[in-house]
Parts: C-alpha cells; sequence; structure tokens
C-alpha cells in the first residue's frame, strides 16, 4: 500500500476515569472508520485512557495491555483498523507510561507493539519518574496493518535525537509521537499559516519537522487537549512529511479528528534528494567507534609539512570588514492577546464546565482591572447568562469602584448582586476592638469571600479568582481572602500583561487606565503601598523567579521587590502539617485537584 489514510485524535480524556474514556475513543475510532476513505490508522494522545497528571492514581488506572486489547474490541465494532493508543501499563510488575498498537475488527484484536516511555520528564511541572519506570526495551520498529513499518516514541522520547535516530536505522517509515505535552509560553508565528501559537507547540513542531527531515520519515504527532489542574494542553496536532513540512495541522484547544493521505513512495524521493539516512547508516560503525572509549586520551595523528612552499608574508591590505548585526531584544512579558484570550477562555469552560460540573460562575467586582478582566473571559466563557456579578461595598468604599463595577455589569449585560459588607465588619470589629487599617482590610478581604462562597451555595455558581501574578508574587493579598476562590485565569499573568489583555477584550478605558487600587482605604494606591511601579516590579520579578539579576532598575527597587518575594512564599502554600505518617495528604498520598 503506497497511500496510507491517517488520523489524529486530538482527544481530551475524563480525568481518571478509565472505562468512560475507553468507550469515547471507541466512539471516536467508529466515527473515523466511517470516513471515506476510511483511514488505515487512528492515532490517539499519551494517557489518553485516563488523562496525563493523576500522579498517585496512576497504580489505579494502570491496565495490561492484553486488557485495554480486550476492552478496545470491545467498544470499537467495526471493519478492520490500526489504533494506537497512550495508555498506563502494567507490564510484569511494573507501571509505565505506554503506548499500545492493535489491529482491531478482527475476530481477536492483533497486539503489534507496545511502546514503554524511555525519557521520563522530572522537570518544571512534571515529575513522572516518580510514578512510572522507564521502559527497558528501547525504540523498535514494527510491521502494521497497512504494510509499512512504523516506530512510536510517547512525548519527551522526540525530543532525544537518538531515539528518533534508532527508530529511523530500525526501518520505520511513520513515526507515531503520542504526547500531552502543556501549552507553555507566549504566542509565536514561526511559520504557521500566520496564526499564533503558544511557544511550546512552535518548538514541539521545530523537533518534530528536524526528525522528519534528517531522517526521511513521516511523524504523527497526536497531542492531548483540555485542561487538568490549570496546565492545557493545546492540540495543534500534526502530520509532518519527510521533507519536513506540516500537512495537516489541529486546532488549538479543541477535540478534534484531523486527517492527512501520506504516500510511502516519496520517501525514495525525499532519501534521495537529502540521503541523510543512507549517509549515518554508512557511517554509523566510525560514529559508534569513539563510545567504546578505548581511544579516549590518545593525541591526535596527522601527517608531518612534507609538500608545498612556506607561507609568503602576508601582503598589505586592507583589514577584513567587521559586519555587526544587533538583534532587537523580545519584551518577556509581551503576550499575544487574542492567543491568551483563547487559552484562558478555553480553561475556564475547562475547569468550571468540564472538571467541576458548575454551570454559573460568581465574581467580585471590585471597580478594578482584575476583576473587570475576569468577568470578561468569565461571560464568554459561560455564556453572560451564567456569570453572576457581586458588588461588595464596605462605608468607605469609593463612589468610582462602584460605578465601574456597575460599567462592566451594564457592558456584558450580566446579572448582578449588590451586598453591602459595613455591618459585617463592623459588628466583628466593635466586638473585639483596637481596630488599625490593616486588620481592618483583611477583615473585609475575608468578608467578601465569605459572601461569594455563600452565594457560591445559593446560586450553584463557582467562584472566580481575580488575583494576577504580581499580587501573588508580591503577597499583596490577604491570606484565604481574595486568593481563596477555587479557579483563577489570570493567575499567572502579570499585571501589565492584564492591562494588556484588558484592552484586548474591551474592558472600558476608565477601569484599564486608572492607578491600581485594593480601595481598602481611602487614597491607597498599590503602587503607593508597594513603592515601586508595576512596569518596573513585573521586570524585576520575572528575572528573580528565574533565578537571574535584574540590571536596569535602582538597587532600592530591587530590594523592595526581592524582600516581598522572599518573605511570602508561605502564602502560596497550604497550611504545614506535620508529617507523621507514610500516607500524609499531599507528599505520600497524592491525588490531583480535578482527579
Amino acid at each position: 500500500m503506497s497511500v496510507v489514510r491517517i488520523a489524529l485524535s486530538q482527544f481530551r480524556p475524563a480525568k481518571g476515569e478509565y472505562q468512560d474514556n475507553v468507550s469515547r475513543i471507541g466512539a471516536v475510532i467508529g466515527q473515523a472508520a466511517q470516513l471515506d476513505p476510511k483511514p488505515d490508522l487512528v492515532v490517539f494522545p499519551e494517557t489518553a485512557t485516563s488523562g496525563y497528571f493523576v500522579e498517585g492514581g496512576v497504580k489505579e488506572l494502570a491496565v495490561t495491555a492484553g486488557t485495554l486489547a480486550r476492552d478496545l474490541a470491545a467498544a470499537y465494532q467495526g471493519r478492520a483498523i490500526d489504533v494506537a493508543v497512550g495508555f498506563y501499563e502494567r507490564f510484569q510488575n511494573h507501571i509505565h507510561n505506554s503506548a499500545l498498537y492493535v489491529t482491531l475488527g478482527k475476530k481477536k484484536p492483533e497486539v503489534r507493539h507496545v511502546h514503554r516511555k524511555v525519557f521520563l520528564p522530572t522537570y518544571g511541572v512534571f515529575d513522572e519518574e516518580r510514578f512510572v519506570d522507564r521502559g527497558q526495551d528501547g525504540v523498535r520498529s514494527f510491521e502494521t496493518g497497512w504494510g509499512g513499518k512504523a516506530a512510536i516514541l510517547i512525548c519527551e522520547d522526540a525530543w532525544h535525537s537518538l531515539a528518533a535516530t534508532v527508530a529511523a536505522l530500525e526501518g520505520a517509515q511513520l513515526l507515531i509521537v503520542p504526547s500531552a505535552s502543556q501549552a507553555r509560553g507566549p504566542g509565536e508565528d514561526d511559520d504557521c499559516a500566520g496564526e499564533a501559537l503558544p511557544a511550546s507547540v512552535v518548538r514541539w513542531e521545530r523537533i518534530v519537522r528536524g526528525i522528519a527531515e534528517e531522517h526521511g520519515v513521516f511523524v504523527a504527532l497526536a497531542n492531548l487537549v483540555g485542561f487538568e489542574g490549570g496546565k492545557g494542553f493545546p492540540g495543534a496536532s500534526a502530520v509532518i512529511d519527510p521533507t519536513g513540512r506540516v500537512i495537516a495541522r489541529g486546532p488549538l484547544f479543541e477535540e478534534a479528528l484531523l486527517t492527512a493521505d501520506i504516500d510511502l513512495d516519496s520517501l525514495t524521493t525525499a532519501r534521495s534528494d537529502s540521503p541523510l539516512l543512507a549517509d549515518l547508516q554508512s557511517a554509523l560503525p566510525v560514529l559508534t567507534k569513539s563510545l567504546s572509549g578505548k581511544n579516549q586520551n590518545e593525541r591526535v595523528k596527522f601527517d608531518p609539512a612534507t609538500n608545498g612552499s612556506p607561507a609568503p608574508h602576508a601582503l598589505t591590505r586592507s583589514p577584513t570588514p567587521l559586519h555587526a548585526v544587533e538583534f532587537q531584544e523580545r519584551d518577556p512579558l509581551a503576550i499575544d492577546p487574542e492567543l491568551t484570550r483563547r487559552w484562558l477562555v478555553s480553561f475556564l469552560k475547562d475547569e468550571v464546565v468540564r472538571r467541576r460540573g458548575f454551570k454559573k460562575g460568581l465574581v467580585g467586582l471590585s471597580g478594578g482591572v482584575d476583576s473587570a478582566l475576569t468577568a470578561f473571559l468569565a461571560a464568554e466563557a459561560l455564556g453572560k447568562e451564567n456569570v453572576i456579578g457581586v458588588r461588595m461595598p464596605y462605608r468607605t468604599s469609593s463612589p468610582e469602584s462602584l460605578e465601574h463595577a456597575q460599567l462592566v455589569i451594564d457592558k456584558l449585560g450580566i446579572p448582578s448582586v449588590t451586598v453591602d459588607i459595613s455591618d459585617a465588619v463592623d459588628g466583628y470589629l466593635k466586638q473585639v476592638g483596637d481596630v488599625d487599617p490593616h486588620r481592618l482590610g483583611n477583615v473585609m478581604a475575608r468578608e467578601r469571600m465569605i459572601v461569594l462562597f455563600d452565594l457560591s451555595a445559593k446560586h450553584k455558581a463557582l467562584p472566580l479568582g481575580t488575583s494576577n501574578k504580581s499580587e501573588r508574587l508580591l503577597g499583596y493579598f490577604t491570606w484565604h481572602g481574595d486568593d481563596a476562590p477555587p479557579v483563577n485565569p489570570l493567575g499567572d499573568l502579570f499585571k501589565t500583561q492584564v492591562w494588556a489583555l484588558a484592552r484586548h477584550v474591551g474592558v472600558p478605558e476608565a477601569i484599564v487606565g486608572k492607578p491600581a487600587t485594593a480601595d481598602l482605604i481611602k487614597g491607597q494606591t498599590d503602587e503607593g503601598d508597594l513603592g515601586v511601579s508595576y512596569l518596573h516590579a513585573d521586570r524585576i520579578l520575572y528575572h528573580l523567579i528565574r533565578g537571574e539579576e535584574p540590571r536596569g532598575f535602582t538597587k532600592e527597587e530591587v530590594e523592595i521587590v526581592r524582600k516581598r518575594l522572599d518573605s511570602t512564599h508561605w502564602k502560596r502554600r497550604l497550611p504545614t502539617v506535620a508529617v507523621l505518617s507514610q500516607t500524609a495528604i499531599g507528599e505520600f498520598y497524592l491525588r490531583p485537584v480535578d482527579y
């Protein structure tokens, strides 16, 4: 068979629900099998049967390859078709992150290959090696149901060039890459048909395009979609031809079934035009000689000068002109506002509706830009009729704050509630006495959370957070107060990024352009309290949290920000619990919040 049709499923698994996911996978295979022409292969992402970030839950969700093959056969009753599915596997008393390749539609499912992930990431948000074992069988090619040879690399495996090289040397014509790589980084447009993509997606495409072009193979990258604990899987699955060209790409943050035809005969042309794989096969014995280490300390061998004549004295000539081009440094805090909007709207849809089962959201509207932006994003994600704006003034609150909160309510057309917290706050403080502005502000912030969570129970609506990354890093919030809502779309955006996104989505300029204030004390402003502008604080924070020394700022500004950052770690964590057992919550008993 020369032309092979591939279908890639951008799949959103139900977290921790093996049976439900296998049933849905079967339905997707059935949908693919009805296409004309019918695909020869359907590829699902890494950990499609469970979700990726299940932590200690892998022991409950891991199944044998035989079990998964049996369950897929039961879920799909159609014509013969090859299927590749990522799953957590039980194998010889070990647990692996694996991918099953099976031919379905026969009397008995034919398991053709199981790849067990070799490279397990343990950096950033990843801690895979804590929960699964490394595959010990390396990378192998195998015969498929459509007559060609394929190999599988799971996510991180593909980032290591040697793995793809081994697969190509083993004769693979198609590299299947199931992935559960979360979206990271600001938007980039890197020859992606003018569409801004998360930086991690652009980098992924560079990797797989390089693999395809170097080895003269097709690559099928199938990525998860959806959010798990705030970490978003972007989709953007892709099929790459052996010249490194993207011939199909899936949408961002949406489930989709992507199809593409690959012509195996084109491998001959690609490998003839760029015979890198043939060169590698010839040179491999020479390259691997040095791996033994036997000749590591030998001096280089060369012949002495015997031919020609000594070089003449250098002739007088003008010096070679120097040519230096300085590229303008990209603003590290620049965001693509449209991509960010889509990202956060998808996040709210997943985390509020799909993960937690709420239809409605509550936003405490202070009249400031953060709460206004949250309301705008929530109205798009949930529908304006499902977002309740809550104004919670205290007797000293600025009238402008109430007006600006109402401006958001009116512009979005969302339902609203106004609860005056003056009596509740004053009644408590009257009993305890000795009021100071700091305590008053904290009581107000916590009283507002009491209101939001009570209204949450009344309206069956989830409170949505409004704190930005700058406030969280500087500790400029009330612990268990304004940081309390369980879902926060703005928590990884610096204040200056919030302003940029707010303008993009249409938050009124009267709100975006005014000085930021918590409005807890008359005349108070954020920058007045902090002693440094957000424009500078955000950039200082950016460098400090990356372990870099900020440059271009006064020593006083840097120290203000550094002191706040270093002294407020406790506010960004759950309470410290004495660990007494081997089942301590959050240390040994590990389940993600959305499991």
